[in-house]
């Protein structure tokens, strides 16, 4: 009989020790910054620390932040769900959640317990939905109408039946992302059509939502435990930690309800703890939570919460050769200086002596600032070793258009062009990365984009947006001038666009709205960058990621569509790829995402959504009477249909005299959005007839024939040269797990 692995997953095992750890930090921080709750309310549940807005108890928490704590001291949220950790900072909660198995071919389960209208959502970014079992479909399904759900199949192949190996050689796991904004899901379990159940195992399944960081260390111990030949030797684990992210603000009937208004019946958000700031974490839905300044530490959402650093009391984290002196928000490192005086011959021998260790102290600071520079330049090379810095090189030089457009910077030419990312050059960003300002040395002025966060995932996002930039030239794509290798996450330095996004211009934010030729002209300079993006680029590139907030607008209202950390590059012979579903709720083409394959209409499909913003200055999922969230595609298609365009049609454009050009913009915009990408028409095509309402030569009565029917199924892009096995290269080696 075959020795069984031993796996401890979860229990007191790998869940409670890691947790424990978080936890522990947590109180010992929380324990340095002061009072984390409101007066007279309890500060932890067992070693859980419990900051306000959450609470247990009446008066306690906020609305929608009430905890239970139980006999044994174990917290809960909601219905019955276990909490791990709360972050302040990161806007999450750890919670337990449940892992169904089963034996049966095909099986029903749910994830449940938090309020559909809480302040509480199953994090995307933070989670996988995993699967294990042999030859299964796996499919998460969101409560309600909103959100997307999420599929994958596991497949195992044939084994023999005294294997002492996995039951599926590795192969009968599945993992995937999970919908945006949903609070509950339903979970299904089906055997696959035609798929044969592998000799020798007992076929069990399991599903389950899973923090990605915790499944990432413990992928392996997973999958020897649920694919092991044996399954009464499995190690029987209900539960596995996965993540909640909170926030404050909730948009109902377009008003923001805040934690504290600064006067009657205003909607200005503020926290209320001196020394804290407001943040946003998610532009594209106004989300917002605070955090303490620099320098300060504890709950920004209490009065006082936020308190000093002592950063002399940590010398380990705060370094001073010298006396440390603590003031508010930072600290002083003084030298230590004097001589104390020293009678008769011992001070005439300590001057004497001196001159000497003067000379050999200059000497030895010489030598230790060579180490310092030497060590510098070596962490330099590895930074740019790892993120493909040789490989660039070579693309660069191997072809003299690259070369003159683009330039691997280094990190001392980017300090000095941004006063060393002083605080006063930054011109925005979000959760994940900051843009700065920045004059090069031949004066011109540029953006620079930092991350702040070191995910590999998004170092790869960065250097496919530089290999795919480095080779695109048209003058409604933004530049890209070079990128910074030096560093741990590289920076990438565009051109400076002035004028903000056509989101900003459309929705309310711009004291100016758009005149309507305009923004006619604006979605032609868009449609001509797809196209070009499709079918004139050395690589045929879909953007993946085509929204009004990645469009920049220049002082003279061009259009430059930007933004191509998504982005995925393809063969001339290919018309589409599969690949993990990315995009921006709203926007994304159903088709590719119940099918995750990528194809050119994907992006059609997106700039469809672009067409009916311009034409109703509405937002891509919006409020109205009868839904808290109404989806624009879906709604203007319907209205289309019904020949109601007046009904959605923004004011403006009838003022302005060119409801005839809209009807012909809205008949391409309901060809975009098309449920059937076969049946949409390609950019170049959207391109052609953009150009012919602009110029005021469309036909209105044939313009549903032009752009609706006989569109080919696909048409490959044939224009162009393609220079692609460096390029390929070059991409393929920044998807390989390091």
């Amino acid at each position: 009989m075959a020795t069984a692995r031993r796996v401890t997953i979860g229990g007191t095992g790998v869940i409670g020790a890691t947790m424990g750890a978080l936890i522990m930090f947590h109180l010992l921080a929380t324990a340095l910054a002061g009072p984390i709750a409101l007066p007279g309310c309890p500060e932890s549940c067992g070693e859980i620390g419990v900051p306000y807005p959450f609470g247990i108890g009446n008066g306690c928490f906020y609305e929608g932040f009430n905890l239970t704590c139980d006999n044994n001291e174990k917290l809960f949220l909601g219905d019955g769900v276990e909490v791990l950790n709360i972050s302040l900072p990161h806007g999450t909660v750890h919670v337990r959640s449940k892992i169904l198995l089963s034996d049966s071919p095909g099986f029903n389960g749910s994830w449940s317990g938090l309020a559909a209208t809480g302040p509480f959502m199953v994090s995307s970014r933070g989670n996988w939905f995993v699967a294990f079992g042999c030859n299964i479909v796996a499919e998460i399904i969101p409560y309600g109408s909103a959100g997307y759900g999420s599929t994958c199949a596991a497949k195992c192949v044939d084994v023999q039946q005294n294997s002492t190996g996995p039951s599926c050689s590795a192969i009968g796991s599945c993992q995937t992302t999970i919908g945006w904004g949903v609070h509950s899901y339903d979970i299904q379990v089906r055997q696959l059509m035609n798929g044969r159940k592998p000799s020798g195992i007992r076929p069990h399944k399991a599903v389950f939502i899973v923090d990605n960081d915790w499944y990432s260390r413990k992928q392996y111990e997973m999958l020897i435990n649920f694919s092991y030949p044996y399954p009464n030797q499995r190690v029987m684990v209900d539960h596995v930690p996965a993540v909640l992210e909170w926030w404050l603000d909730l948009i109902r009937d377009q008003d923001m309800l805040p934690l504290s208004p600064v006067g009657d019946g205003s909607s200005q958000f503020r926290c209320l703890s001196n020394n804290s700031f407001t943040y946003y974490f998610d532009e594209n839905y106004d989300q917002r939570r605070c955090n303490c300044s620099q320098g300060y530490e504890g709950n920004p959402y209490i009065k006082d919460g936020c308190q000093d650093i002592d950063e002399c009391s940590q010398p380990d984290v705060y370094s001073c050769h010298g006396t440390c002196i603590n003031v508010p928000g930072t600290y002083k490192c003084s030298s230590k200086t004097g001589i104390r005086s020293l009678p008769g011959v011992i001070t005439i021998i300590a001057i004497s002596g001196g001159f000497g260790l003067l000379f050999s102290l200059l000497g030895v600071t010489k030598i230790s600032k060579k180490l310092k520079q030497r060590r510098s330049r070596k962490l330099k090379q590895k930074f740019f070793k790892k993120n493909h810095g040789l490989l660039l090189q070579q693309l660069i030089s191997s072809n003299k258009d690259i070369a003159e457009r683009t330039k691997i910077f280094s990190l001392e030419e980017l300090e000095q062009a941004t006063n060393k990312f002083d605080q006063n050059r930054i011109l925005g960003g979000g959760g994940h990365g900051t843009v700065y300002k920045g004059i090069l040395t031949d004066q011109r002025v540029v953006a620079i984009k930092k991350s702040k966060i070191v995910v590999q995932r998004e170092i790869d996002q960065f250097i496919n947006e530089v290999v795919i930039l480095s080779q695109t030239n048209h003058r409604n794509v933004v530049k890209l001038f070079g990128c910074c290798l030096e560093t741990e996450v590289p920076l990438l330095v565009y051109e400076f666009i002035s004028n903000g996004t056509l989101l900003y211009h459309l929705h309310g934010q711009s004291e100016s709205p758009l005149p309507w030729r305009d923004r006619l002209r604006i979605a032609l300079e868009t449609a001509r960058a797809i196209a070009y993006l499709h079918c004139a680029a050395s690589i045929s590139v879909f953007h993946r990621d085509i929204k009004s907030a990645n469009i920049l607008l220049t002082d003279t209202l061009t259009a430059k569509v930007s933004d191509f950390g998504a982005s995925r590059s393809i063969s001339i012979d290919e018309t589409g790829i599969l690949t993990a579903i990315q995009g921006t709720h709203g926007y994304l083409d159903p088709e590719y995402y119940y099918t995750s394959r990528l194809t050119e209409k994907s992006d059609v499909y997106s700039f469809g959504v672009i067409l009916a913003e311009l034409l109703t200055r509405l937002k891509p999922v919006f409020s109205s009477h009868s839904s808290e969230g109404t989806s624009l595609a879906s709604h203007f298609a319907s209205l289309i249909r019904d020949n109601r365009l007046s009904d959605i049609l923004d004011s403006q454009i009838v003022e302005e005299g060119g409801t005839e050009d809209a009807k012909a913009v809205a008949r391409l915009a309901e060809a975009c959005l098309n449920l059937k990408g076969e049946e949409r028409p390609t950019m170049r095509q959207v391109e052609t007839t953009l150009e012919d309402v602009q110029s005021s030569k469309v036909h209105h009565n044939s313009q549903t024939t032009r752009v609706s029917q006989n569109v080919p199924k696909y048409q490959s892009c044939n224009e162009g040269t393609r220079q692609y096995s460096l390029e390929k290269e070059f991409i393929d080696s920044s998807e390989i797990p390091r």
